[in-house]
Parts: C-alpha cells; structure tokens; sequence
C-alpha cells in the first residue's frame, strides 16, 4: 500500500515539473514536493514498509506451518536370476508422499511480545519520517525566505541606482551650465558605478539562494526555478509563552514520542529474552505414504498400506545454555536505562531549542522595530540631502555618506525583518504549527 500511494505522488511530482516551463512554486507547494519526493525521507519511508512486513512475519510465526513433499524415482540395475542364473536387468519406479505440520503452543510468551514489539517499531519507524520532514521543512523554509530576503533587496538596490543614476543626469546638465565641479560630477559617476556593483551583489545572492532551494528540493539543475512571492509577509505576530510552547512541544514534536517508544521497544526486548529461558511446548505431526511399482500390490491398495500418521509433543526444558539468556537480560536492562537517558536528553535539547527560539523571536522582532525606526530616519535624511544636492546645498561626497547610510539602513531592515518571520515560524512549528507565509 505503501509504494503504491509513494508512487502516485512520483507521479504527481512528475507533474508539479513539466519539462518546458519555468518552476513557480509558494512555500506550501516546496514544501509539499520534498516532503513526498526527499530521497532521505523516502529512504525512511522504506524503512517503516519493511517493518510492516517484520510484523506481518510475526504475526505468522504463531500459526502451524505446514509443508508438503513428493519425490519420484527411477532404478535401473543389475539383479541375480536364480531361476536360469546369471544377471538381468531391471528397472522399477518408486513414489513418496509426505505432509508435515508444526505449531509452537507456548514459548514464553515470545512469539506474542514479538508481536508487539514489531507493531511499535511501525510506530517509531513513522515517527522518524515525521522527523526527517520536520528538518526538511525548517531547512526549506529557512532557504525560500533567504530568497524572498535577496528579492527585496534587489527591488531596494534598483530603486537606489535609479536615483543615482537621475541625479548624475542632473549633475552633468548642472556641470554644462558651470554650477557643479568636475569633482562633484566625479564623485556621482563614481556613485552610480557602486551602486550597480551593488545591485549585481545582490542578485548574484539571490541567483545562489535559488540554487540552495533547488537543491534542497532535489530538482534537476538543468531547471528552472522561481520562489513565488507572497502576497504579505508579517514580521511580527503573537506568540505564545514560553511555558505553553515547550509544554506544547513536549506533547507534539516526534524525537520525543520515538523516545518514548523506543523504552517501551526495549522493556518488551526484555520480556522476549526472559521468555528465552522458559519452557517450551510444541506440536508436530507429518503424514506419509508410498508406492513402488517392485511389488505386485496396485498403486492405491500400496498408498493404503503405507499410509504412515505421527502426532508428537515436544517440551523444551533450558536447563544450562553458558548464561547466554541471563546475559541477554542483563545486556537489556542496560539498554533500557540508556533509552531512558536518551529521552531524558531529547528533553533537555528540545527544551533548550525551544527557549533559543523565543529568544530569537524576541530580538529578532526588537531588532526589526530598531532597524524600521532607522530606516525612516536614513531615508527622509537621504530624501532632503537629495534636494540639497540640486539646490548646491551640499556636494557629492556629502550625499554618497548619506546614501551609504541608507543602503545600509536598507539592508539592515530587510535582514531584520526575514530574521523576524523566520525566528517566528520556527518557534510557531516547535508548538506544532504548520510553516506557512499564507
């Protein structure tokens, strides 16, 4: 069931990428795509499909088997004849038939933990894909907005070498008419030029995070790609205490449900090796029969009289095995202990990470209020240093320091801001909430 419902989504990622069009994808369809198509979480997912298997086998092992087998031979030699002496020869066909059956009664209790043990193990195999698509989605996340991050550092950047590039046009005329020196006309062209050093910075990020998102989501190199922007992007949203989310993430993330399970796999390891040393009881039997055509008995009058039945019992008492089961039982009792520190220990990390997380959404969202409050300080100073420069109020160097001081401010509010929605989406999905930018 499980390769067939894989299978319709590589069909259906099939169809997300169509050969002749450029991909245009939101964060809800990349992250649906490498959830479905990752090679690491697929991998995960063939995992749990052979533990299904390891259960189904289980659950067979307590039924009887039953085999059956035929064999069929040909003689051809050399007998003795008393009656006119010497040798002749002689060939003769011969036939067995057999049923043979098997059931183990009681083990222990074995083949019943196995069981058991087999149908968690499903579980924790499914929880370890759950937590392969949780780190696939933060890495994704993480990537696409560094894209949308790129993009609207472009869209500033453009704007600035734009204006740069009218007020050098005004510089010249300025210069033609003898109202600007040679050094200020300089100062602009040299201007213009850094700014579009800049922009082409800028862009080759953006190019380069495009390829980090593509390849995080396993698509072909030789496609293209595109992150569509959403409508809104929100970079500050209440969020609950800290207190809520960590109780939140103890109850919902899947590393601490696996650890959990991995104790109850172990403690039911214990009972199967402790079954080990218990008695056994068993049942066999097997029909046969067989025919050969040396005698002058007809085939079925033969299948009668040979018709041989056996039904046993047999106990199996362990009486000294060189310590092997107590070993065992001591070895698990060990692992137990340690699944119990390891759950102790995912606890600690997901409590720290957690806390890392409101951390971070607390100064990322101060650091965005700082730099919005900086930008409007540096793009109204930039917007008068401007008109002072036409009015040959100020001279070029002096408008270059103020529009440094507005790229900066620029570059700061956006890093500030895709800080601000990243840090909040993170903390959000410790609590169990969906990444979206909807």
């Amino acid at each position: 069931m499980l390769l067939l419902v894989n299978a319709c989504w590589q069909s259906r990622a099939q169809n997300l990428i169509q050969p002749d069009s450029t991909l245009k994808w939101d964060l809800k369809t990349c992250l649906e795509y490498a959830r479905k198509n990752n090679i690491q979480v697929n991998t995960l997912r063939y995992e749990q499909s052979l533990s299904e298997q390891d259960l189904l086998g289980a659950k067979a092992r307590q039924m009887p088997t039953l085999n059956g087998s035929l064999s069929q031979s040909f003689t051809n030699s050399k007998n003795a004849n008393p009656v006119v002496g010497g040798f002749q020869t002689q060939a003769s066909f011969a036939g067995n038939y057999a049923l043979n059956t098997g059931w183990t009664i009681y083990n222990g209790g074995f083949l019943r933990k196995d069981v058991q043990q087999q149908g968690l193990l499903i579980q924790s195999a499914n929880l370890s894909v759950k937590e392969a698509e949780n780190d696939i989605t933060l890495q994704i996340t993480q990537a696409f907005l560094n894209i949308l991050l790129a993009r609207e550092n472009i869209v500033y950047l453009e704007d600035v070498l734009n204006t740069s590039r009218a007020q050098y046009k005004q510089a010249e005329q300025r210069y033609e008419a003898g109202a600007l020196s040679k050094k200020d006309l300089l100062q602009l062209q040299s201007q213009v030029a850094n700014d579009q050093y800049t922009l082409v910075n800028a862009q080759t990020n953006y190019r380069q995070n495009t390829v980090n998102l593509k390849q995080l989501l396993q698509i072909p190199s030789t496609r293209n790609f595109e992150a569509r922007q959403p409508d809104t992007v929100f970079a500050k949203e209440a969020i609950p205490s800290l207190e809520e989310a960590s109780k939140a993430a103890m109850e919902t993330r899947p590393e601490i449900k696996n650890s959990q399970l991995n104790i109850d796999i172990a403690a039911i390891e214990l009972e199967k090796q402790r079954a080990l040393g218990r008695p056994s009881v068993s049942l066999g039997g097997n029909l046969s029969s067989g025919f050969s055509d040396n005698q002058t008995t007809k085939f079925f009058p033969q299948i009668d009289n040979n018709f041989f039945q056996r039904l046993g019992v047999t106990v199996g008492i362990p009486i000294f095995n060189n310590r092997s089961v107590k070993t065992n039982v001591e070895r698990t009792k060990i692992i137990i202990e340690q699944a119990k520190l390891t759950l102790l220990g995912t606890k600690t990390t997901l409590d720290q990470a957690v806390e890392q997380a409101y951390i971070a959404v607390l100064n990322a969202q101060a650091q965005y209020d700082a730099a919005e409050v900086q930008l409007k300080a540096n793009d109204e100073t930039y917007r008068i240093t401007s008109g002072q420069l036409e009015l040959g109020a100020v001279n070029a160097l002096d408008l270059q320091l103020q529009k440094n001081l507005y790229v900066q401010a620029v570059q700061a509010f956006v890093q500030a801001k895709y800080n601000a929605v990243l840090s909040i989406k993170v903390y959000n999905f410790y609590t169990g909430v969906p990444v979206t930018l909807d």
